[in-house]
């Protein structure tokens, strides 16, 4: 589909190819395929090539030839099942292999391929929703192979709380996407839509219970679309919420690296924390390895290619150690969620670091977008799996805490997309994010309230 030769339906493998959905900010590449191809001219796609025997390999040099992108300007996020269907025009039998890659930059070159090339919602591939644009058969299909859901978030390990929210917007838009063009078949069927879609909203909601910025977030798109109540309603807030949704993490960021000093400390991986050291570039950074996944390691090993900062990894044993025993300005941290009283909950060893710098007189700041802030006052504390810590054969009792909190009196500032707040400022911005909860049944959650291990972790 994107080599520069015709079909051959009896050569080997000629029919499977290779689709890759480059996303960035929410939106996805699509590139419109020029009289060079021998397949589809004039109508639009992934990035796409022959899979030649090897779709992991073979997608990314589709990428690098098509884009112009390199290996490090994307990073893997989900492949799919092959999506396989018959198209009767041309005779051939496709086998497609679908992927998901996250991406730095909107900034492509096109090869001879391709004569356009445009960043748009996934929504606007389907029929009576976005432009009127031809697409390749099946694209749909294979974007939803890759995309979003409350399974992939429920079980992503990696990723922190501010990525996973937006994730969790995209699985709202999608599903309002899809309903939105069945109206051209079906209908409209306000109640229906609003009903199914808010019953996804609280599979989300259930999904990481402990993130409150996915919380807010999902109940902001809910909250500014309940006067209609449809699903064109949805799909729009949805579309504006994740505009702003990235636009206050970014803006975070920004304003983080205003306080950032020559020589910082933090732990963990936080995207608006790298993003807030990369932009700042202090002199040296300390990381906390931050096991049992050890990103800390990955953020460092970034940090050391991105900046010209020195950069040193440690234990998370090491942490009050390092602190006492090196110059360091300031500590840096990032949120999974701030409670209304001003304390943090974030990846464990947070704690630990910040009670640390505490004693030492170290300054310490959170960075967490407004949206971070909870809405309530108890905490739900995910675990890792036990074997992580130990997996001998012993009746030993294993505890592996994904997260701890932070006492309100040992951080200095919380620092968001309105600026510097203190943490008795919190319960302000807590009283704003209630108001949105109003679209649930008078605002009582239908969330499940537990205490014990996420389910998605074990």
């Amino acid at each position: 589909m994107g080599a520069n030769t015709d079909v051959d339906t009896d050569a080997d493998d000629s029919n499977r190819v290779v689709t890759a959905f480059l996303r960035h900010r929410g939106d996805v590449l699509l590139l419109r395929r020029s009289d060079a191809v021998g397949t589809y001219r004039g109508q639009w796609g992934g990035v796409s090539g022959f899979a030649e025997r090897q779709p992991d390999e073979q997608v990314r040099v589709e990428i690098r030839e098509e884009t112009g992108l390199e290996s490090e300007a994307v990073s893997l996020v989900r492949s799919g099942r092959p999506v396989e269907f018959a198209d009767p025009d041309i005779e051939c039998d496709w086998v497609v292999h679908p992927y998901l890659f996250d991406c730095e930059t909107r900034e492509i070159e096109l090869s001879e391929e391709h004569d356009a090339y445009e960043w748009v919602p996934p929504t606007d591939l389907l029929e009576s929703v976005g432009d009127d644009r031809e697409t390749v058969p099946e694209l749909w299909t294979a974007y939803e192979r890759v995309a979003p859901s409350v399974r992939s978030i429920a079980a992503d390990g990696e990723h922190g709380a501010a990525y996973l929210s937006v994730r969790a917007l995209e699985v709202l838009r999608d599903r309002a996407g899809v309903l939105v063009s069945e109206r051209a078949s079906l209908g409209p069927d306000s109640d229906g839509e609003w009903d199914e879609l808010a019953e996804l909203a609280g599979r989300l909601l259930e999904a990481r219970p402990s993130m409150a910025v996915l919380r807010n977030r999902v109940n902001r798109v809910m909250a500014g679309s309940d006067d209609d109540g449809d699903a064109p309603a949805v799909l729009e807030s949805a579309l504006r919420t994740i505009d702003r949704a990235i636009d206050a993490d970014e803006d975070a960021a920004a304003t983080a690296s205003e306080f950032l000093a020559d020589s910082v400390a933090t732990l963990s991986r936080s995207g608006t924390v790298l993003a807030a050291l990369e932009r700042s570039e202090p002199s040296r950074v300390f990381v906390a390895e931050s096991r049992p996944a050890r990103e800390g390691v990955a953020v460092a090993e970034r940090l050391s290619e991105t900046t010209d900062s020195t950069v040193s990894v440690h234990t998370d044993a090491a942490l009050a150690h390092v602190l006492a025993r090196e110059d360091i300005d300031r500590a840096i941290v990032g949120a999974d969620t701030v409670l209304p009283d001003g304390s943090v909950v974030n990846k464990a060893g947070t704690r630990t670091l910040v009670i640390a710098a505490d004693r030492e007189g170290i300054p310490v700041s959170v960075v967490a977008a407004t949206d971070k802030v909870s809405t309530r006052e108890d905490v739900n504390l995910e675990s890792g799996d036990r074997s992580a810590v130990y997996d001998g054969d012993a009746s030993i009792d294993v505890l592996n805490p994904t997260f701890d909190v932070t006492p309100a009196d040992c951080v200095t500032e919380v620092v968001t997309e309105r600026g510097a707040l203190e943490p008795s400022d919190i319960g302000d911005v807590a009283a704003e994010l209630r108001a949105l909860e109003e679209w649930r049944d008078g605002g009582e959650s239908t969330v499940r309230e537990t205490t014990d291990r996420n389910p998605s972790r074990e």
